[in-house]
């Protein structure tokens, strides 16, 4: 019984400490999105993206149950993103987790060296606010749910 009493604590930390741990390194998988969007013509960062994202992770936009599948996103990424803006980048401000929850608050910036979204820019440059929810299951982004705020970056791009 003694030793009940003085295991059981032990237990108890040593679980807790596997639990940080995995915490900290759904951090380190959700920060793997980010580096891909920052570097969209790497082939090294988006094989870091499909290798910390589940086969069937969706990136979720809205709820038009039109979600894009890891291909897709991918190939927008490095296609669309890239040629149109090869200086995108996305910087973490903030990431917040709880359970396998992952909350991230960064900010969107590049110099489109074309229309985006109809609007060209003519050489200007945007930075805007954009919020992730990812969950993350045995070590792999399964969903992402994201919100940009793409008006904000046509209203900067059309700008006088």
């Amino acid at each position: 019984m003694k030793k009940l009493k003085i295991l059981l604590p032990v237990a108890i930390v040593l679980v807790g400490l596997v639990s940080w741990n995995a915490n900290a390194d759904d951090k380190a998988v959700v920060q793997t999105f980010y580096d891909f969007l920052s570097n969209p013509a790497s082939e090294e960062q988006a094989q870091a993206f499909k290798a910390a994202t589940s086969d069937d992770w969706q990136s979720i936009g809205d709820y038009s149950g039109e979600n894009k599948s890891k291909e897709a996103f991918t190939g927008q990424v490095s296609g669309f993103f890239a040629k149109l803006m090869p200086d995108l980048k996305w910087d973490v401000q903030e990431m917040i987790q709880e359970g396998n929850t992952v909350v991230v608050r960064s900010r969107a910036s590049g110099t489109p060296k074309g229309p985006l979204f109809g609007v060209d820019g003519n050489g200007k440059s945007f930075d805007i606010l954009t919020i992730d929810i990812h969950t993350v299951e045995n070590g792999k982004i399964v969903q992402t749910y994201h919100v940009e705020d793409w008006a904000g970056a046509l209203q900067q791009l059309s700008a006088k």
